[in-house]
């Protein structure tokens, strides 16, 4: 995928036509990647001529959250400002929230978790042009430039829809975007005009942000009701083989059980699950992660995100109810 994306220097630097300058093999990849996003070649050509390569967007790869341990990632999120403001984003949106809560049969404190956790209630959405941003990842990432190629094109797709000025789109070093920082892609599938004011803004319109993550995680098998996870408690040093840095839900609990995994809640022994590890400074907590938790994780890998988000909504609906 790096050949489909190479031809991208060559374009800035010589200043030849698109057709002109790539061989007949990197036509034929460009356009593989034109008919899997439908993005015509064009868009795509002109796209790159606008980009420009950023060494900071790399470099911000290299410094993400989730590489420190679960207590000083907590730390970042489950403040009480964080918290504060979430409870008054809560009660200025709390007509959309209910509604999204409705229809999308996702909990209010979640949607707010996750805009907390993501942009800090919209106050941070980043400020790296979103273009620069993929098409540097396209070229360069040194594990997912077929991911983040498929995402540059996606973007050019999503500004023509929404009549953006596609440089000057601004997000994150990843190329998320908007409240609730979402890729390309993922604007495209599951942003919802939840005002009916005929837009789909993510950026700037709360209702449009807060419908559009309910969505996202009804798409993704949110099961209103249930629970996230467990604590667990392991009293077999052989279970800790069960642990795994991302949740798949491979396992039963019958097998954690069996394993010698305890949790306070009893699970139906078909319930699908997986066992995470959380480093305290002097210990390891253990827990049961579950569908929901499951979910959280499509929106970000990182188990320590997941339970941030579940922390942080948990704490959030504490303040909000006042119980």
């Amino acid at each position: 995928m790096k050949r489909i994306t190479a031809f991208a220097f060559s374009l800035l630097t010589a200043g030849a036509s698109w057709a002109a300058t790539l061989n007949p093999a990197e036509i034929a990849k460009l356009e593989i990647l034109s008919q899997e996003t439908r993005v015509p070649m064009t868009e795509l050509s002109q796209a790159v001529e606008q980009a420009n390569y950023r060494q900071s967007v790399l470099d911000a790869f290299k410094r993400t959250a989730e590489s420190k341990p679960w207590y000083e990632y907590k730390a970042l999120f489950l403040t009480e400002k964080r918290i504060n403001e979430g409870v008054a984003f809560w009660k200025a949106h709390a007509t959309e929230l209910a509604r999204a809560e409705r229809t999308f049969k996702v909990p209010a404190s979640v949607i707010v978790a996750i805009i907390g956790v993501e942009t800090f209630y919209g106050n941070n959405m980043g400020k790296h042009p979103i273009l620069d941003s993929l098409f540097t990842l396209a070229l360069y990432h040194p594990t997912r430039t077929p991911f983040f190629s498929k995402e540059f094109a996606n973007f050019v797709k999503l500004a023509n829809q929404q009549g953006w000025d596609r440089t000057t789109r601004q997000g994150s070093y990843a190329g998320a975007m908007g409240m609730g920082q979402f890729m390309p892609s993922s604007y495209l599938a599951y942003a919802v005009d939840f005002d009916g004011d005929g837009y789909k803004d993510l950026f700037s319109d709360p209702a449009d942000a807060i419908g559009s993550v309910a969505n996202y995680f009804n798409k993704h098998g949110w099961q209103m009701g249930e629970p996230v996870v467990e604590a667990a408690q392991i009293t077999n040093p052989a279970a800790l083989s069960y642990v795994k840095d991302r949740v798949e839900l491979k396992q039963q609990w019958i097998q954690l059980k069996q394993a010698g995994i305890k949790t306070t809640k009893p699970l139906a022994a078909s319930t699908p699950v997986s066992l995470i590890q959380l480093a305290q400074p002097d210990y390891s907590e253990y827990w049961v992660a579950r569908q929901n938790f499951y979910v959280i994780t499509r929106y970000n890998k990182s188990p320590l995100y997941a339970m941030a988000v579940h922390d942080l909504s948990q704490s959030l609906a504490k303040q909000y109810y006042g119980h």
